[in-house]
C-alpha cells in the first residue's frame, strides 16, 4: 500500500513534541494527519510533498533525548485507518489560506502553496495568486482578468422585414485581431495516485460487470412542496435538508422488497450474499476526486437522520477528510449527477455492489394529469444500472417503479417507516 504525501507541518531542524502533527498523507481512501511518536528535533524528511511513500517504509527522523548517544529514531508510514479530524483543524491556522477550488488548481499544476504568496485576505491564496505564479514558471501572458468573455454584437431591429444598413457597407479591410494569450508552457506527465489511482483500479473491475440499463421519470411535484415545508423546521435544528434524504429513504425501503439488488456476489459468480444493512453510498464531487462515502444502516434512519449524517458526510468531503469507515461498506449507490445537471446518465456499477442509480435534475415540465389537462410538474429523470448476471430487467423494473410511487406520493413511505 501507498500513500501521497500532501504537506508537510514540520522542517528540518525543528522541535516536536509527542502527538504533534507532523504531515498530512492521501491514501485511496482517506486524508490522514500523521502525528510524532517522540520528543525531539527533525533531523531528516524522507519525501518532499506529492512524493509517494510506501506504507511501512521511513517518513522521517527525530533525535530524541536518548538517541543522541545513537542514532536518531525513526517514524514509519502506517496505514492510514481514520482520519483525525480534530488534530487536522488545530493544524489549519499554520497552513495555506485557500480555498479547495484553489488547492485542486495548484495541485493540477504541481504548485506548492507554500512557494506562492496569497494577495487576498489575511495573506490567503487566490486563483489569480496561482495563474501568476504559473505564468511566471512557464511563460504563459495570462489575461488579468481570467476566462475571456465573448461579447455578442447589438442587432438594430427594423420594422422591416428585411434588414436595411444605413449606410453602404465600407470596402472590406483586414482587421488586427486584439492581444490574446500566449502559453509557452510543455506537456507534464504525473503518476496516478491516491484516489485517481484507486478509480483506476474500481473502474478497470467494474468493466467485468456486464450492466443492464432502465431509465424513467419520476413526478416529484408533492416532494418539491413538502422539501419547501420541512426545510425551514430542519434549519431550525441546524440542519440543511434537500432532497436527498427522501430519495435514499425511498431507496431503502424498495430494498427490503428487492433484497436481491441490496446483495454481492462472490469473484467466482457462485454464491449471492444478500447484506443485511443498507449502507447507501452517495457519489460526490471533492476537490480530491470522485469519493462514495456512504450512510450506515439506512433502514434504521427517519428522513432527518439522514439528513444529518449527509451534512456531516458533505462537511468532510469538501474538507479531505473522510475516513477510511465513511468510505468502505457500502451495499448500494445513487449519484446525483443533476446538482451539476443533465437528465439521464449510464452509471457505472461499484463493484462489490450489483446496483447503482443515477439523479438527473429536477425540471419543471408540461405534464398531463389524471382529469386529461396540460399541468405544470417538476420531472426528475432516474438511470439505473444493474448487474445483469443476477439481476434482470424485470426486477429492476419493478424496484424502480416502487421508488418512484414512493416519491411521488411521498405520504406513502410512512406507510412502511420503521
Amino acid at each position: 500500500m501507498e500513500v501521497t504525501v500532501k504537506e508537510w507541518y514540520v522542517k528540518e531542524g525543528d522541535k516536536v513534541s509527542q502527538f504533534d502533527s507532523i504531515c498530512e498523507v492521501q491514501s485511496d481512501k482517506a486524508s490522514v494527519t500523521i502525528t510524532s511518536r517522540y520528543d525531539g528535533v527533525i533531523r531528516k524528511l524522507y519525501y518532499d510533498v506529492e512524493d509517494t511513500a510506501l506504507v511501512g517504509s521511513p517518513l522521517v527522523d527525530i533525535e530524541t533525548d536518548r538517541a543522541q548517544e545513537g542514532s536518531p529514531e525513526e517514524d514509519v508510514v502506517e496505514t492510514p485507518a481514520v482520519s483525525h479530524q480534530h488534530t487536522h483543524q488545530e493544524m489549519k491556522a499554520q497552513k495555506a489560506q485557500a480555498t479547495p477550488a484553489v488547492r485542486r488548481l495548484a495541485m493540477e499544476n504541481n504548485i506548492k502553496l507554500s512557494e506562492v504568496v496569497g494577495t487576498g485576505k489575511d495573506g490567503r491564496i487566490l486563483k489569480e495568486d496561482i495563474l501568476n505564479f504559473l505564468a511566471k514558471q512557464t511563460g504563459a501572458i495570462l489575461p488579468y482578468e481570467g476566462e475571456q468573455q465573448v461579447v455578442q454584437p447589438a442587432v438594430r431591429r427594423t420594422t422591416d422585414a428585411t434588414f436595411k444598413p444605413d449606410k453602404a457597407p465600407a470596402a472590406s479591410h483586414p482587421v488586427a485581431a486584439g492581444s490574446r494569450p500566449v502559453f509557452t508552457g510543455k506537456d507534464r506527465t504525473e503518476p496516478l495516485k491516491g484516489i485517481q489511482k484507486a478509480m483506476v483500479k474500481t473502474m478497470t473491475a467494474a468493466l467485468k460487470i456486464p450492466p443492464f440499463g432502465y431509465c424513467d421519470e419520476v413526478d416529484v411535484t408533492q416532494l418539491v412542496s413538502l422539501q419547501k415545508e420541512l426545510k425551514g423546521l430542519a434549519q431550525s435544528r441546524g440542519v440543511r435538508l434537500s432532497y436527498m434524504p427522501f430519495f435514499i429513504k425511498a431507496a431503502s425501503l424498495g430494498l427490503f422488497h428487492f433484497p436481491i439488488l441490496n446483495a454481492s456476489i462472490d469473484e467466482g459468480c457462485q454464491s449471492i450474499t444478500y447484506k443485511a444493512s443498507h449502507n447507501i453510498g452517495l457519489a460526490m464531487d471533492t476537490p480530491q476526486g470522485l469519493v462514495v462515502p456512504n450512510v450506515k444502516s439506512v433502514q434504521t434512519l427517519s428522513i432527518f437522520d439522514i439528513a444529518v449524517e449527509l451534512n456531516r458526510l458533505q462537511s468532510l468531503g469538501a474538507s479531505g477528510q473522510l475516513g477510511t469507515a465513511d468510505l468502505t461498506g457500502g451495499t448500494f449507490t445513487l449519484s446525483n449527477i443533476g446538482t451539476i445537471g443533465g437528465t439521464y446518465a449510464t452509471p457505472v456499477i461499484l463493484p462489490p455492489e450489483v446496483a447503482i442509480g443515477a439523479l438527473g435534475k429536477i425540471q419543471v415540465l408540461p405534464r398531463f394529469n389524471t382529469q386529461g389537462d396540460i399541468v405544470q410538474a417538476h420531472v426528475l429523470s432516474v438511470s439505473w444500472s444493474a448487474d445483469h448476471r443476477i439481476i434482470d430487467g424485470a426486477t429492476m423494473c419493478r424496484f424502480s417503479n416502487l421508488w418512484r410511487s414512493y416519491l411521488e406520493n411521498p405520504a406513502s413511505m410512512a406507510l412502511d417507516l420503521k
